[in-house]
Formats: C-alpha cells, sequence, structure tokens
C-alpha cells in the first residue's frame, strides 16, 4: 500500500520558510528560487488540502495548522538527519544503543568506558539516560543498565554489582567527629532519593532502631543531586560510595557511619533475547563484568 506521504522536497521548503517565516530566506538557505520555495509549499498545502501559510503584502505568516505541523516536521526531519549521519559515521562499525541510569553512566561507567574503545575500536556505545524499565520493541535500544531485580520480561539479565549505600554528609555536618552513631544521624535532615523511598527507614532497621521521621526530608531524583545537597550541608545522604569516590578522596563529602545498608536489588546490565547473540554485545558484556569484578575487589580491599 502506497504511504500517504508528502514529498521530501517539499516538507524541506515548509520547515525552512516556517523557521525563518519567510519565503525568500528560506530559498537563500536552500539555494533555490523564491518561485521554487512557493511552489513547493503550494504543492503541500493542496497534498494536504489546508492553508499552512497567510500571504500578504507584509510576507507570510504560519496559520496554527502551519505551526503545529511545522513541529512536527522539524522533529521528524531531525530524526532522519541524525539516523543518516551515524549511517555514514558507521561505514560497517556496531553500534551500541544502550539506557542506562544517569548517575551511573557518568560515575562509574563512562570513566571506564575508554577502556572498552580501546579494546573494541569497532564498536560505538551511545549512552541516553533512563531510570524505568521500558519495552526494548517500542525503542532502539539494544541493551539497558538499570537498578532492580533482574527481572524483566523478554530479557537475559546479567548482574553487576549491588548498590552498599553509606551515610554521608558534609564534613562540617560532623562536629569534629569521626562518624555518628546511628541515633545522631536520625537527629539530622535526612536527604531523600525518590526511587529509594524506604532507603533510610531500612537502613535504620538495620542498626536495630525505627526512627519515626525516617521519611521525611527533601527527595531528589538523582544520587547527582542528594551529593550536591550533602555537601552544601543540607543534610546526611545515603549514597553508593561507588558514585561519589572523587567527592569522599577529596573530602567534600565523608562517612557519617561505617555501617553499610545490602539489598536484593541491584545494578542488572539487560539484553533484548532477540540480541544475546550479538557479537558486538557479548564483548560489550563480558568487559562491563570484568569491570564490575574488578571495581568489587578493589571495593572489598578499599578501607574508607
Amino acid at each position: 500500500m502506497r504511504r500517504k506521504i508528502p514529498s521530501t522536497s517539499a516538507l524541506v521548503c515548509f520547515e525552512a520558510a516556517a523557521r525563518h517565516q519567510s519565503f525568500t530566506k528560506a530559498a537563500q538557505e536552500l539555494s533555490l528560487t523564491q518561485g521554487a520555495v512557493c511552489r513547493q509549499i503550494a504543492s503541500l498545502e493542496t497534498f494536504l488540502n489546508v492553508e499552512l501559510f497567510r500571504r500578504s503584502r507584509r510576507g507570510v505568516k504560519l496559520t496554527e495548522a502551519g505551526l503545529s505541523y511545522s513541529r512536527q516536521v522539524a522533529a521528524q526531519l531531525d530524526a532522519v538527519e541524525r539516523d543518516t549521519l551515524s549511517v555514514m559515521r558507521q561505514q560497517g562499525a556496531s553500534v551500541i544503543e544502550l539506557a542506562v541510569v544517569p548517575t551511573f553512566g557518568t560515575q562509574w561507567l563512562l570513566p571506564r568506558l575508554k577502556d572498552f574503545q580501546q579494546r573494541h575500536p569497532e564498536v560505538t556505545v551511545n549512552l541516553t539516560n533512563r531510570t524505568r524499565p521500558f519495552l526494548f520493541a517500542d525503542t532502539t535500544f539494544d541493551a539497558a543498565i538499570y537498578f532492580g531485580d533482574g527481572d524483566w520480561s523478554g530479557t537475559q539479565s546479567q548482574r553487576l554489582m549491588g548498590e552498599n549505600p553509606l551515610p554521608v554528609c558534609s564534613p562540617a555536618l560532623l562536629g569534629g567527629q569521626g562518624t555518628l552513631e546511628a541515633r545522631h544521624i536520625a537527629e539530622l535532615p535526612l536527604l531523600q532519593q525518590s526511587t529509594r523511598p524506604y532507603a533510610w527507614r531500612q537502613w535504620f532497621a538495620s542498626v536495630a532502631m525505627n526512627v519515626e521521621r525516617d521519611m521525611t526530608g527533601p527527595r531528589y531524583e538523582l544520587f547527582s543531586m542528594l551529593a550536591q545537597a550533602a555537601m552544601h550541608e543540607m543534610g546526611v545522604a545515603l549514597i553508593p560510595p561507588f558514585l561519589i569516590q572523587r567527592e569522599l578522596r577529596e573530602g567534600r563529602l565523608v562517612v557519617a557511619n561505617r555501617h553499610v545498608l545490602t539489598s536484593d536489588k541491584a545494578y542488572y546490565l539487560m539484553i533484548p533475547e532477540r540480541k544475546v547473540e550479538s557479537a558486538s554485545l557479548r564483548a560489550f558484556r563480558d568487559w562491563l563484568v570484568r569491570q564490575a569484578q574488578a571495581y568489587a575487589q578493589e571495593r572489598d580491599n578499599l578501607t574508607l
């Protein structure tokens, strides 16, 4: 069945004219005559049976329908351009489109990714932030790294590491003490992570404490936000050490209490079952597992 799609030339002329609100400037940008642009847009209006511009002696102005359509066309043309450039750049190379939870991606994965590039120069890894599971069939993603229980329908999971968060804060909140007892932490503002709403309750329960205000306090979606709030003396935060290694090393954050919260949940690499045989994904998975194992050994030997 033939698709009901106008010509690409007409869409390109329309997008340029809509962006400039001028047929003349669109013609200059596209190296066409003004008459050619006018004809392309007129043919598009005929195809749609919709008026896209209002013409007057003072120039042209988008109609309401034209404004709405121009936004949609611009987005689609941008997507086509991105895909085209991606194909042109690949030249036979493999590309992995990876969805990753933000702070893990920036603080743990990216600093190590150069090693993978050096070992596999034929594979490009593109990263996009995603915090929740999704249907792979509805996206262009080849794999995902997320935090959870590893139960994701239609995928194979590979456990990478647990979070093992512990209380951290600005050194100013310690008041000269090396660490704080749990009962003292309970008296301080508790910074909450919105995707881990019960974290403080679980941490206090693991030290046999019941704290009424364990779910109160400002909430932040990302660990990076939580770390910034803690550095600015806004309270105590539960953060996995591997996400704040630089802040701990530089003394901008300190460990308030060495008791670690353990959980059944962990960071997993999820690969759709239809892609598990991909050579580039297998190479990335094996490298990622080795990196996670090396980090676990390093963490076990590290004295915070």
